[in-house]
């Protein structure tokens, strides 16, 4: 089943990319989207009946043989790769079917033009590298589906390869790409270096043998696990699109809407939080590596929440989202709650899929126009689009009763990564609640701008900070006399099915994913052996008996609890040494942020459900009550509002740095070094060098008989001279 779920997807991609002109292009379509909807289907078989304690190792074929190095071509299954086999397969069906609808007349292309097979074709190759990399069983075949994903992601962006603007977001999401898998491809080296095998099972045995570790690298001693759990996050950097690596993101919106909705949603940023999860063996015993990831993820969320503020784009505001989302799953990974952040990308799949498909039917029903500042009014135009939109904003907004299990997808996810978060690093506490209450102002100012007040179709509203562009290249907004429509029912259904995920996945999973950490370890394959719950336990217990019993009884009773911490520590060192630790993810002896999680005070449960009403407030003040004061405020406080608008002006500083510099340096090679050297070199020697010992030659040559044998009695004397010379030295 496995096999089949991994290979369907190529096949439709083949038989619609190649065989569509024997077909026909319907067809090819229809065929590619029914083998994505097979893949789903058993996905969420296997996600349902697989048993999480067995994990799988299926061989498709031997790989790489070059010395100690052996590779397979293996699937991997276990309970991480089967919540990935659900988002990827379930997303990507539905946005499958939803492309039906929104690329049926496309402008770029003239009539006659054949383009549907193409962009379905792409969208399967995608499908099947993400499944490539979820399925690997080693880092090589983790590295290949890594790269592919990049290939897929690359024709998709640039898929409206006519316009500039889309090949220079093509190429600038490639190469950014690049520079973090440069940092995964030596994670990947290292670990071989160290470990001699690139087997998920067998770095995850020498883990331990990691921390203890040391190794040379750029001039200095590093500890291993430490090094190379910072090499590989470098890697999630690029694909997940974290600070410093995070430019290419927003300029992938000109791509098709489709595409937006399965990038952010199922495929590509998501990869590196499930690279950080399936290496959890290892970064539980790299804590300087989990603090990196902490700093930067947090900062992060804080540096796209404020850039999503001032956004006018539809597209880019729900861009920015996507950052501070991933943030928190990474927060929650740092701080060793690793299906907290499985949770949060499970959720996070149906509601920002939603968004963006949402966001395509809005600009569909406009005639493409993407800036909200020409939208308004909207939701008695297209009702059940406002309904869809409300109820991806109402889970990515995190609204539910607070103290409760009652609540949309967001509500129970977040709050979990942020109670995390509470009790791992108090800096990333503040910063993600931060963060909530930003994102809550940004997702409501689209919903009040799109959907509320008047039509604003006629009225451009632009400022100094330029036009929107519309999916297809447009920047005319003179789209404003067409009257809104409502998308077609093939647009609509996707959206019908994801809201449902929307609202009912975080209740149904919650227990699974942030309950009790028995059934956590159940969900997840982890052994039931109670080496976290017995020393909690014993550690709850030492701490209760301490503060009520006398001096001697709570010492004795501090003592129990020292040693029953002491066996389940040595019980869960000896099960993870020398073989791979049972379960899809794992958790040290020492990890008792999940069983922490649940004890918080109360004020830290709700504190992102108050950042959310904040947001909720200030947005309504805004947008609705007095719609005056945006424009009044980015007045009064212009450069902090440019500073925003700008998205902190990385762009423009990368530029300086590396764009600029890499053209002075090209223009200087060429100008000097091809130009003046080699150039300069070789003209020199054939017009200036031999041509002046031409003419000494020719000036030899006389034609008068007595010069010629003037010459040759010169030589014979010379000759006479130096044999004279030679023979007597000897």
């Amino acid at each position: 089943m496995a096999t089949i779920i991994l290979f369907a997807p190529l096949i439709g991609a083949l038989i619609c990319g190649f065989g569509w002109r024997f077909i026909g292009e319907r067809t090819g379509q229809v065929i590619a989207t029914a083998l994505v909807f097979l893949a789903a289907i058993l996905s969420w078989i296997v996600f349902l009946t697989h048993d999480p304690a067995q994990t799988t190792h299926t061989v498709l074929l031997r790989w790489i043989e070059s010395g100690s190095l052996g590779t397979e071509w293996a699937i991997r299954l276990d309970r991480l790769t089967s919540i990935m086999l659900v988002v990827v397969n379930t997303v990507s069906a539905l946005v499958h079917l939803y492309s039906f609808g929104y690329m049926a007349h496309d402008d770029n292309w003239k009539d006659g033009e054949s383009y549907k097979a193409r962009f379905f074709a792409y969208l399967s190759f995608f499908t099947f590298t993400m499944l490539m990399l979820v399925t690997s069983d080693n880092l090589v075949q983790m590295f290949f589906g890594w790269e592919g994903v990049g290939v897929a992601s690359y024709l998709l962006i640039g898929f409206y390869y006519k316009k500039p603007s889309a090949n220079a977001a093509a190429m600038k999401a490639f190469i950014v790409n690049r520079v973090g898998d440069f940092g995964f491809a030596l994670g990947i080296f290292g670990l071989f270096y160290l470990t001699d095998s690139i087997r998920f099972d067998d770095v995850f045995a020498a883990a331990p043998a990691l921390a203890e570790t040391n190794i040379s690298f750029l001039w200095g001693e590093w500890n291993a696990a430490n090094l190379i759990g910072v090499l590989l996050f470098i890697g999630a950097m690029g694909k997940s699109a974290q600070l410093f690596l995070h430019t290419w993101l927003p300029d992938a919106m000109e791509g098709p809407t489709p595409v937006s909705a399965l990038i952010h949603a199922a495929t590509m940023v998501t990869a590196g939080v499930f690279l950080v999860c399936r290496m959890s063996p290892v970064y539980e015993y790299a804590p300087q590596a989990l603090f990196f990831i902490t700093v930067l993820g947090a900062c992060t969320a804080f540096v796209a929440a404020t850039i999503g503020l001032v956004q006018n784009d539809i597209k880019r505001v729900i861009a920015y989202s996507t950052f501070s989302q991933l943030c928190y799953m990474f927060v929650a990974a740092r701080v060793v709650v690793y299906s907290v952040a499985m949770f949060h990308l499970f959720t996070h799949a149906f509601f920002k899929a939603m968004l963006f498909l949402g966001a395509g039917s809005v600009i569909h029903a406009t005639h493409h126009e993407q800036d909200m500042r020409n939208y308004g009014g909207l939701r008695k135009k297209i009702p059940l689009t406002f309904w869809a939109m409300m109820i991806g904003t109402l889970a990515i907004t995190g609204v539910g009763i607070p103290l409760t299990h009652f609540g949309f997808a967001g509500f129970l996810s977040k709050d979990a990564v942020i109670e995390s978060a509470y009790v791992g690093n108090h800096f990333a506490f503040w910063l993600l609640v931060i963060a909530a209450g930003f994102t809550s102002f940004y997702s409501w100012r689209l919903m009040f701008l799109t959907f509320f007040g008047e039509s604003r179709a006629h009225g451009h509203g632009h400022d100094d900070h330029g036009h929107g562009h519309d999916a297809h290249g447009h920047d005319d907004h003179g789209h404003g006399h067409h009257e809104p429509h409502e998308s077609p029912a093939v647009m609509l259904i996707p959206l019908g099915a994801l809201a449902l995920g929307a609202v009912f996945s975080g209740m149904v999973w919650y227990n699974s994913f942030f309950g009790e950490e028995a059934q956590v370890r159940s969900f997840f394959g982890l052994p039931a052996a109670v080496e976290h719950s017995a020393e909690g336990k014993a550690a709850t217990e030492g701490e209760h008996a301490t503060d009520a019993a006398p001096e001697g009884e709570a010492a004795a009773a501090d003592g129990h609890a020292t040693e029953a911490t002491a066996e389940a520590t040595t019980e869960a060192h000896a099960a993870v040494t020398g073989e791979a630790p049972q379960g899809a993810i794992y958790i040290g002896a020492e990890n008792h942020v999940l069983h922490e999680a649940h004890l918080v005070p109360k004020w830290v449960k709700v504190s992102p459900f108050i950042a959310m009403i904040l947001g909720f407030l200030m947005a309504f003040q805004f947008y609705i009550r007095r719609p005056d004061l945006p424009g009044k405020l980015a007045e009064s406080q212009r450069p902090l509002y440019l500073f925003l608008l700008n998205k902190w002006y990385f762009d423009e500083l990368y530029d300086v740095i590396f764009v600029r510099t890499s053209k002075w340096l090209g223009r200087f090679l060429w100008k000097r070094g091809d130009g003046d050297i080699i150039d300069g070199s070789i003209n020199g020697i054939a017009m200036g060098i031999i041509p002046f010992f031409t003419r000494l030659a020719a000036r030899a040559q006389s034609g008068y008989l007595f010069h010629y044998a003037f010459a040759m009695v010169l030589g014979i004397a010379a000759l006479i001279t130096w044999m004279t010379l030679s023979g007597g030295a000897h």
